[in-house]
């Protein structure tokens, strides 16, 4: 596997404070500036060239400085296809398969039954087929979404559709736990502290890259049409501390 690289902006750090462990913080900001730490494996590569392909398996010992309703932005770690690559004017269908968290305004609701904010395990392919063929009809299905008993009866295809799945996580993200996701080309497990939160009938296709990361931005996508994207002021400093991160074929250790 490609060795992990730091990405730092707005006065995001990333450090190693001792072996194996790895520390990404988000220093107080004002709501004039993105800030973010990360660390992946796909800087500089195409993604015909990412790194990563299924089966995998994802294991990872994370503590967050904050409990879920305390932090400000989004944080997670797990393989995405990077849609908003710099330098391209138009981004890619997103592609994901990760432990995610995004506090309000954050919202994206993908999936009936989840909130659209707070740490979750979530996937979603919005690059297959059956989505491609629906999107044309995409603002008349915002307009159906907003009336209830529509929403409660069609968004199901839908979600089906994008290949979305996803379940809350309800633990306190300020304490560590054992975060586990075994992704395979038609199915996506997730596990925290050895206990099944998610089991999906689907998992996204092609090469994707491992991405974890805290920052101050959050994104508005509804089924009803609501869409806003934006950066938030924090102000504290917050972060996600990361301890022997493993990523695994089925058959190796």
């Amino acid at each position: 596997m490609r060795t992990m690289r730091p990405f730092e902006v707005g006065g995001g750090r990333v450090s190693y404070p001792a072996s194996g462990v790895m520390l990404l913080t988000l220093p107080a900001t004002p709501a004039t500036r993105y800030a973010d730490a990360q660390i992946d494996n796909y800087a500089g590569l195409r993604r015909r060239e990412y790194p990563c392909t299924p089966p995998l398996r994802m294991r990872v010992r994370a503590q967050f400085s904050h409990p879920a309703d305390q932090l400000v932005g989004t944080a997670g770690f797990g393989f995405w296809n990077q849609p908003f690559m710099p330098g391209t004017l138009i981004p890619r269908l997103p592609r994901y398969v990760w432990f995610f968290v995004g506090t309000p305004p954050h919202d994206m609701a993908f999936v009936q039954g989840v909130p659209g904010s707070g740490p979750k395990a979530a996937t979603a392919d919005f690059s297959r087929l059956p989505f491609l063929c629906l999107a044309p009809f995409a603002p008349v299905g915002f307009a159906l979404m907003r009336v209830p008993s529509l929403y409660r009866a069609l968004w199901p295809v839908a979600q089906w559709a994008i290949g979305a799945a996803e379940a809350p996580l309800h633990v306190d993200l300020s304490q560590p736990h054992d975060y586990a996701l075994d992704w395979q080309a038609g199915r996506s497990t997730f596990s925290v502290d050895g206990q099944v939160i998610l089991e999906a009938a689907f998992g996204p296709r092609g090469r994707l890259g491992f991405v974890a990361w805290i920052d101050n931005q959050y994104a508005v996508i509804t089924p009803q049409g609501r869409l806003g994207f934006g950066v938030r002021a924090t102000p504290y400093d917050q972060w996600l501390r990361l301890e022997g991160l493993t990523i695994t074929t089925p058959d190796g250790p």
